[in-house]
């Protein structure tokens, strides 16, 4: 059974904690205090912060979901340019600040934002840029509030639920409830919550299949018929499925709670079966007699997540907590869990779990030396050291904080030596513009990029996009 799938919105903060809901621009229009109007493109955006810059180009040093403020220095050149560069960046809107640069929205601005779907926002000569900060900042800590709020009560209502004379409908209905939307057991059909539009629900099930076959993936998400979908396989090849009209930032971490639970329910093996292999397990015994053939994997994790929810996510009751770290097994193919760094060890049979756990244990050293959020056992030699997914998930952890104009010159200037001339006239950019470009690589990747160690390690990530 998985954790829940990364939100194509709002993803997942440290140790697989859901991030704090967007602040809505409705939210700062209607503060009277900032005074802010509302003047072009669409209406309705997500604030994650607020960046004020008043460079021509500011996308580079955006993450995304900003709200950028500018007094009009930096689109005074290009407006429909540097609309186009922000909106590619990711931007959630732009405050134009009039006075003292500008006594009113330039029209141009205007019809460029309109042009690219995003939003403006005229900010008053009286509302200082760091009041606008400030707002954000409020708004957000209270939507986190709400939010935390939310996802404490549904889950104390889930294991009241699960508590009751007949609980899996039980813990389905709340679950429904609880994400405003549908859920579906698979298989069986069973259902909770309003029906769902053909195309939502011809979606679903195939969802549910796909995570519930054998050596299917453990979560799948999918969007069809206005609803957002999630499957989480369970126990015993069994699938959990959502479908919601809307994605609040906090219904992975719900729905994660209700296929833990689903799981203890519905799993076929016994629970005291379990807990026998796992005390033969620790105490170096022979668990074969207590487990089926298999094969069976061995997990080495570290993370600052809940153990308990982690072995949920991999499928298994079978877990070693301890101050390092937690050991697990599993007979379902592990996938990377947010939160945690995994090692993995090869498949094995029940007789072979000595061997899987030390596997497991090296396994999660490479992971954490090359800041890849999993690592599998491999054999020696340098393909099966450097295995394709592996080198592609570490190239994402290096380069992620960097955006797509950022990798694009890193990886002209580490092609071109080093050389600024020659990088800005392959990229037709400014030679400053490199250098300011590369100095932002480094920062973000808080590495020296004139160390050779340093390029080659790069120069490895970039080739694997």
């Amino acid at each position: 059974m998985p954790a829940a799938p990364r939100d194509p919105e709002y993803g997942n903060g440290p140790a697989g904690e859901p991030l704090t809901p967007p602040v809505l621009l409705a939210s700062l229009l209607a503060d009277r205090e900032l005074g802010l109007r509302h003047l072009a493109g669409p209406a309705a955006a997500g604030v994650h912060g607020v960046h004020a810059s008043e460079m021509p180009d500011p996308s580079p040093y955006l993450l995304g979901g900003e709200l950028l403020l500018t007094a009009g220095a930096g689109p005074a050149e290009d407006p429909d340019g540097y609309v186009a560069r922000l909106a590619g960046a990711g931007a959630a809107a732009l405050g134009f600040g009039v006075a003292p640069v500008h006594e009113e929205v330039p029209a141009a601005l205007a019809e460029a934002c309109a042009r690219h779907g995003l939003p403006l926002l005229e900010v008053p000569p009286r509302t200082p840029f760091s009041a606008v900060a400030r707002a954000v900042g409020r708004l957000t800590a209270e939507a986190r509030t709400r939010e935390l709020r939310r996802t404490t009560e549904a889950q104390q209502a889930l294991a009241a639920a699960a508590a009751r004379p007949d609980p899996v409908p039980a813990v389905l209905a709340r679950l429904a409830a609880s994400l405003g939307g549908s859920v579906a057991l698979w298989p069986g059909g069973r259902t909770a919550g309003p029906e769902l539009p053909a195309p939502a629900r011809e979606a679903l099930s195939a969802l549910l299949a796909r995570v519930g076959r054998e050596g299917g993936p453990a979560t799948a998400t999918d969007r069809a018929g206005g609803h957002h979908l999630a499957a989480y396989a369970l126990a015993g090849r069994a699938a959990l499925g959502t479908a919601t009209p809307a994605r609040a930032p906090g219904d992975h971490t719900v729905a994660s709670v209700a296929a833990v639970l689903l799981t203890l329910l519905t799993a076929e093996r016994p629970a005291g079966a379990e807990a026998a292999a796992l005390t033969r397990l620790l105490l170096d015994g022979d668990p074969a007699a207590a487990l089926t053939a298999g094969p069976w994997y061995a997990v080495h994790a570290r993370g600052s997540g809940d153990p308990q929810a982690l072995a949920a996510a991999l499928g298994t009751v079978l877990l070693d907590p301890h101050e390092g770290g937690v050991r697990l097994l599993t007979d379902r193919e592990p996938g990377a869990q947010p939160g945690w760094r995994l090692g993995v060890s090869a498949p094995a049979a029940p007789d072979a779990l000595a061997a899987a756990d030390a596997q497991a244990g090296r396994a999660l050293q490479r992971a954490e030396a090359a800041r890849t959020p999993l690592a599998r056992h491999a054999d020696a030699g340098f393909e099966g050291l450097v295995g394709r997914a592996e080198a592609r998930a570490h190239a994402e952890a290096l380069l992620g904080p960097l955006s797509p104009a950022l990798r694009e010159t890193l990886r002209a200037w580490l092609a071109h030596h080093g050389s600024w001339d020659r990088t800005a006239a392959a990229l037709g950019i400014h030679r400053n513009t490199v250098r300011q470009r590369v100095a932002r690589c480094a920062v973000l990747l808080e590495r020296d990029p004139d160390d050779p160690d340093v390029r080659m390690e790069l120069w490895f990530a970039l080739r694997q996009e």
